[in-house]
């Protein structure tokens, strides 16, 4: 992999550790802590994640117009910011107006991160995404594990924390991504009405299948939100609840290398690859749904973690293979706002029916968005016109 490739999945890694210290544990903090409702939770929530579908949408622009570099530091500065507010007053509404910031903030730094790791190795096709999602769930591992342990001593060191790894982000972003170099798109006008044309038909397709992925996540969002205040309703405590995340991480990390074989065996497309990552997640679900202790939920966010190491990659790969040259900062800011956007509803959502009927009518209706999304995924490239394009892996769509 090239050296930039290295230092991107260095920032993801800090930046995702630390993060991961407080968004497991969000729902908990307003919760129990500052004594709210189920329901108001999703709301606070879901406000932090439509600001993040903002910055999304905003960063890929960002991207194509004054490139990566400029881009992330923007996201850095709002997110650091925020999170020392944050780390000062945490009270109510005061977490609610700096958690909503720093969505905002973190969405400009996402399709920037993943545009540029696409630009950077584009002969190392889906590699290059896998690599981004390793690091994140490495991140994701080593924050979760010390989060629960920080919490379970002090809510305010998980502020700072989550505040000193934005420094260290920020530190390594100045330091390390002003020397990557994303090649200039310069179009002819007979290359411009091409891009029109298959804009139109491949954002159509990128926007169906972001549609079943805007579902998934609505669904995994559960994990973190109404899954996690029931478990500490039937006595799992912080500590093996934030487990459940480092184990999360540590499958996808350490599986990655078996996933790829399997997946190279089966000569699996990006779509197959999709289909089998749902199936494994109405598993999990189905497991979780009859969970009433530690071991259930362990065996459910196992067969999660495997789930999502088929579906979570391939979409900003799907992606990368539609972008007309120079729109691809564009395209990431769709599917990383679409990913948002579930973490946006899913909570709301799931409050409003665990507090108007139960748990159970959750699983039943996890389900069905699970089946949507497999029909989404079978007709999502059913307009695109199937040709090899030199540079491209469209093949595996």
């Amino acid at each position: 992999m090239p050296r930039a490739l290295w230092l991107l999945i260095i920032g993801m890694a800090v930046n995702v550790i630390g993060s991961s210290f407080l968004w497991p544990l969000n729902t908990i903090y307003i919760h129990d802590h500052l004594g709210k409702s189920l329901s108001v939770a999703g709301v606070v929530l879901m406000l932090n994640s439509g600001a993040n579908v903002i910055g999304n949408l905003y960063g890929g622009h960002l991207f194509d117009k004054m490139g990566g570099y400029k881009s992330i530091i923007l996201g850095i500065g709002i997110s650091l910011l925020a999170l020392i507010g944050l780390s000062i007053w945490h009270d109510w509404p005061q977490y609610v107006i700096f958690l909503t910031i720093t969505g905002f903030g973190t969405g400009i730094i996402f399709p920037s991160m993943y545009a540029m790791a696409g630009s950077v190795w584009k002969e190392g096709g889906r590699k290059s995404f896998n690599a981004l999602y390793v690091a994140q769930n490495l991140g994701v591992a080593v924050g979760a594990s010390l989060g629960g342990m920080v919490a379970d001593y002090s809510f305010q060191l998980i502020f700072l924390a989550n505040t000193i790894m934005y420094v260290i982000f920020l530190l390594i972003a100045v330091i390390g991504y002003k020397g990557i170099v994303v090649d200039a798109v310069i179009h002819d006008h007979k290359e411009k009405a091409l891009n029109v044309v298959r804009s139109k038909v491949n954002l159509q397709a990128l926007l169906i299948v972001c549609a079943g992925y805007l579902l998934c996540w609505v669904a995994y969002s559960q994990w973190t939100t109404t899954i996690a205040s029931y478990t500490q309703e039937i006595n799992i405590s912080l500590t093996q609840y934030s487990l459940l995340w480092t184990i999360n991480g540590a499958i996808i990390v350490l599986g990655q290398p078996l996933l790829n074989g399997v997946l190279k065996y089966l000569s699996a497309s990006l779509k197959v690859q999709i289909l089998i990552g749902i199936g494994i997640f109405i598993v999990s679900f189905l497991v979780a749904g009859k969970a009433s202790a530690f071991s259930g939920f362990l065996v459910a966010m196992i067969i999660l973690s495997i789930g999502e190491m088929f579906i979570w990659p391939a979409v900003p790969t799907i992606a990368f293979d539609l972008a007309p040259k120079g729109r691809e900062g564009f395209y990431q800011g769709i599917v990383n706002s679409t990913s948002t956007g579930g973490r946006m509803i899913g909570p709301l959502l799931g409050g409003i029916i665990v507090d108007m009927q139960s748990m159970s009518t959750l699983f039943i209706l996890l389900i069905g968005l699970f089946l949507i999304a497999i029909v989404t995924t079978l007709l999502y490239d059913r307009g695109i016109k199937r040709k090899m394009v030199s540079g491209t892996v469209r093949g595996q769509m």
